[in-house]
């Protein structure tokens, strides 16, 4: 009778352990092993010597749009990552300007910072995904702002760029996005790298509507009412839109009843 108690006793030590597993599964193996195999049934990812050439921006040229504007946008990384990440940039320009300003990070070349390596909406033949647009004056009086942070960003010598986890194009961007916190934008939850900061942190998550808790970007939770509530293991990250309801789940992204990024427009 005592071992019977004893193993009971056990099992249900054992118990709350094993159910942390099972979210864990649930939470992120499960959706990453979907994402995965998506892409698998699709033939695989495009080389990136094989993209669509033929694709032209949907935006008017600069020089027709007098408004000052920001854009942040995302598209899937190349290759099988792209089941599972993101990569993200920033396209401005000020009022009456006759140009676009498109700021991306990449892991190859003398530095990471590219500025206009593809017109302001396109990745390697799709268009990108819309997580911030502003236009007029509130964007006129930000661009400033976020040119000081594409200037002041840290990881911008060859060799800093780091694929996981992270410097990458993601931790540029949110650098970015923590300039402009009235802003309110956050990068989506499968853009790895975003959360990455050489240190351990603990303070107002980017958009200052929360606050966050960061271990290297390795682990990390944040509650706030533009984040939602997200939790971060292994830079993979998997939490709650409260203010727009959805899931947010590695590799599949956010899902919930209403989109909120989609292809930019003039």
């Amino acid at each position: 009778m005592a071992a019977m108690t004893d193993a009971i006793a056990h099992r249900r030590r054992r118990s709350p352990l094993r159910r942390l597993l099972y979210v864990f599964v649930v939470l992120f193996i499960v959706p990453i092993a979907a994402a995965a195999g998506a892409l698998a049934t699709r033939g695989g990812p495009v080389h990136w010597r094989d993209y669509d050439r033929t694709i032209e921006s949907r935006l008017l040229s600069a020089a027709k749009e007098p408004a000052a504007r920001i854009m942040v946008m995302t598209g899937r990384t190349r290759g099988w990552k792209g089941a599972v990440a993101t990569h993200s940039w920033v396209a401005f320009k000020r009022e009456n300007e006759f140009r676009w300003h498109r700021y991306d990070v990449s892991g190859w070349g003398q530095s990471p910072v590219r500025l206009n390596w593809w017109p302001p909406d396109l990745w390697f033949g799709e268009y990108g995904h819309v997580v911030l647009d502003l236009r007029g004056e509130r964007a006129q009086a930000l661009i400033p702002r976020v040119e000081a942070a594409i200037k002041d960003y840290r990881w911008d010598n060859a060799g800093d760029y780091r694929i996981w986890p992270g410097p990458n194009s993601n931790t540029f961007i949110a650098a970015v996005l923590r300039a402009i916190p009235e802003a309110q934008a956050t990068l989506p939850p499968d853009a790895i790298g975003r959360d990455y900061r050489p240190h351990a942190y603990a303070g107002m998550t980017d958009s200052g509507t929360g606050l966050e808790a960061n271990l290297y970007g390795l682990a990390g939770l944040k509650v706030g009412w533009i984040e939602g509530i997200e939790l971060n293991m292994g830079g993979f990250v998997a939490g709650l839109d409260v203010r727009r309801p959805a899931l947010k789940l590695p590799g599949l992204g956010r899902i919930g009843w209403e989109r909120i990024t989609g292809p930019a427009v003039d």
